[in-house]
């Protein structure tokens, strides 16, 4: 097996031994690998390829990180054709959360998501994706 060197802030690694430590995990590779694992599985889901989609998208990221809300800004300049509503809110004292609503095909939406998520100093990235191509409010069910 390959051994890979990370960068990471001293909360996160802290945060990732007490996860290994709670869930009965061996160490931290053994949660990095499974993260990773999860991760690449979560953008090769083959039922949402070829279909109409709507993604959200939530970023938190502290006020006081500028860089954050302007590279939030550029990506959504850059992705004009994929996000159909961006919102921006202010939560508690120091933080924002901008939303993403996105219409697209799942190359795209995860494009974008990764994008996002690369972004430094963003605090959480949370998404999901629906198909809306055979979507009928009316149907029972």
């Amino acid at each position: 097996m390959a051994v890979v060197s990370v960068s990471m802030p001293d909360e996160l690694l802290d945060r990732l031994d007490q996860f290994a430590e709670e869930h009965g995990y061996t160490g931290r590779s053994e949660v990095v690998r499974e993260a990773s694992r999860n991760l690449l599985g979560e953008f090769e889901d083959t039922r949402l390829e070829d279909r109409d989609l709507m993604g959200i998208v939530t970023v938190l990221f502290d006020y006081e990180t500028t860089s954050v809300e302007e590279r939030m800004m550029h990506l959504r300049h850059e992705h004009e054709s994929l996000v159909a509503s961006n919102f921006h809110s202010h939560v508690g004292d120091h933080y924002c959360m901008e939303l993403f609503v996105l219409e697209g095909e799942l190359e795209d939406i995860s494009a974008f998501v990764g994008k996002i998520r690369a972004t430094r100093d963003a605090l959480t990235v949370d998404y999901s994706v629906i198909p809306v191509d055979s979507f009928d409010p009316l149907a029972q069910g």
